[in-house]
């Protein structure tokens, strides 16, 4: 996960397959493919000027090639 303000985050393709889920007070919007499931970004309750964004979700952007960053593969450890 990373952060970014609202205004510097553009979705560049494949908006159509974003669905929206909100729940408890509807402040944050989380946002997935409906096609795979992955979670892409949300809007933070906390910090309504941010998205948290799934880098793994960017192009041309490989997390396992973080130095400084652990990364979860999802696997039980």
């Amino acid at each position: 996960m990373t952060s970014v303000p609202l205004e510097r985050l553009t979705v560049t393709k494949g908006e159509e397959c974003l669905t929206r889920y909100q729940w408890n007070t509807h402040t944050a919007k989380h946002y997935f493919c409906r096609i795979c499931g992955i979670y892409t970004h949300h809007k933070r309750r906390s910090v309504p000027t941010e998205y948290g964004v799934n880098v793994a979700c960017l192009e041309d952007v490989d997390p396992f090639q973080f130095d400084e960053v652990v990364v979860g593969d999802g696997a039980a450890q």
